[in-house]
């Protein structure tokens, strides 16, 4: 398998089609080895337009996901992040790849040492993997500039809102299946958000997320 050119044909047939044309994020995208964040009986699946399990019912993004959010987040080297869901480490290690500090909560403690694992690898040493329940967010570290949730939630949770900085960016795939979109939130002012669905999709709910009361008939 000629690893460059799979890499090349990912960005290419996958990721500009999906409005990702930042050039430091394509360049990003050809620069991080994305195959060496994958469990390694799927290193050939690494550039494929597919979710890849990660195991315990967890899966990594597709890459034009990937690539899409870290654009539209439009970070910046100052940003401190907050990710929660840490699942194979690539995402994280994107995010840190742009700003300046990266926490990363996961609740499976297995999947959290193997992520550092690979980070470490890659030399990437602005991500702090931490083991833990951040379904209301990670208040001890915040406010935070960034906030990615790789888990759907049925509804977004306020208080992981309130944890966003003013001018803060938040990404989320809010709703049940089949109907989830993925959602970007800005906090405006101390008590004003705008909200933009950038695409619609389907993703594994983030393990005790939140849930809205429910009509019982």
């Amino acid at each position: 398998m000629n690893l460059e050119q799979a890499r090349f044909n990912m960005v290419e047939q996958q990721i500009r089609p999906w409005d990702v044309l930042d050039l430091d994020i394509l360049d990003l995208l050809s620069r991080l080895k994305r195959e060496d964040f994958v469990p390694e009986s799927a290193k050939v699946l690494a550039f494929v337009d597919m979710e890849i399990p990660l195991g315990n019912g967890q899966k990594m993004w597709q890459p034009k996901m990937e690539a899409r959010v870290v654009q539209d987040l439009t970070i910046k080297p100052t940003d401190t992040i907050l990710e929660i869901g840490t699942g194979s480490g690539y995402l994280a290690a994107l995010l840190a790849k742009r700003g300046r500090q990266v926490y990363s909560v996961e609740i499976d403690p297995a999947l959290s040492a193997q992520a550092a694992k690979r980070l470490q690898a890659a030399g990437i040493d602005n991500v702090l993997p931490e083991v833990g329940d951040a379904a209301q967010g990670w208040p001890n570290k915040g406010p935070y500039d960034v906030i990615v949730l790789t888990g759907s939630v049925p509804v977004l949770p306020e208080a992981i809102k309130q944890q966003l900085t003013i001018g803060g960016r938040l990404f989320a795939i809010i709703g049940d299946a089949p109907v989830m979109r993925g959602t970007l939130i800005t906090r405006v002012a101390a008590n004003t958000f705008s909200s933009t669905v950038l695409f619609d999709t389907v993703v594994a709910p983030l393990i005790n997320a939140e849930q809205p009361q429910r009509f019982k008939f």
